[in-house]
């Protein structure tokens, strides 16, 4: 599923192409995504001149002015940018063709993606509640400490709530929490200061190393370029049950969290 690091490492790829062109039509050939297609897309977006694309969480925000589109890529779903002669595949389910020939098609085998307008984009129900952006100064340790002592649940499951800190996914959680010395099923209201201090940089730090690696392929996400991601072959524990630890040779421990794989070093997260 694309997280946090795959959707911006989609906004950099689209941004340079895209930012300035106007878009002039929009061909939906499925609309039943995630939620319906909005009849009215094409005729609320068509003929402006997209200004800004902007990230929240893992959403992406086309910035059109009057209306922002919001696109999320669900389970399996990618942006490209495609040759204008190129036939649509099976899941080829949008274009967006602008002004200078640019087609942009949106590819979602699964469906569970979303493409929608709205006239607010800070008081969209998809967007209105959701936590701080990680790897800006809103998330710190006094933040995520201050979360913490409010909740019994696990940490790994505190840090991946959306209503706490976007874009936390799974492989994430588990790197973040191996970089930070602490176990996947830690009460989060044991976490002391220090913790979340140590917390709160790991997280900030594996999200940026996953931007710079171009996110993870491990199914079905591509870059705008057609690029695989490669951070999944940096990673220290997740999907390495049984491997030796890759800081002191302990054989990696999987347990399953909220229908979740957790991965974790029973010797460095102590």
């Amino acid at each position: 599923m694309p997280e946090l690091p795959e959707v911006e490492t989609t906004r950099l790829g689209l941004l340079p192409r895209l930012q300035g062109r106007t878009l002039k039509r929009i061909v939906v050939r499925n609309p039943r995504l995630r939620w319906p297609v909005p009849d009215d897309l094409e005729a609320r977006l068509a003929g402006l001149p997209l200004q800004a694309l902007d990230r929240r969480g893992k959403y992406l925000l086309f910035g059109f002015g009057t209306a922002t589109q919001i696109v999320h890529l669900g389970m399996s779903g990618s942006l490209r940018f495609a040759a204008p002669d190129e036939p649509a595949a099976l899941h080829d389910h949008i274009d967006w063709l602008f002004d200078d020939g640019t087609t942009l098609r949106l590819r979602d085998p699964r469906r569970f993606g979303a493409v929608l307008w709205t006239d607010d984009a800070t008081q969209h129900p998809l967007l209105a509640h959701l936590g701080p952006e990680p790897l800006t100064a809103a998330f710190d340790a006094a933040y995520l400490h201050a979360q913490c002592q409010r909740r019994s649940a696990a940490i790994k499951q505190v840090i991946m709530d959306a209503q706490v800190v976007v874009g936390v996914g799974n492989i994430y959680a588990s790197e973040s929490l191996f970089h930070a010395g602490i176990r996947p099923a830690t009460a989060a209201r044991r976490l002391s200061r220090p913790a979340c201090e140590r917390l709160a940089a790991a997280i900030k730090r594996v999200l940026a190393a996953a931007i710079a690696a171009g996110g993870s392929s491990l199914r079905d996400y591509v870059a705008s370029d057609g690029e695989l991601g490669y951070f999944q072959l940096q990673t220290r524990v997740y999907d390495r049950e049984s491997q030796p630890c890759k800081v002191c040779n302990t054989p990696i421990r999987r347990i399953v969290q909220g229908q979740r794989a957790s991965f974790y070093c029973p010797a460095c997260q102590r």
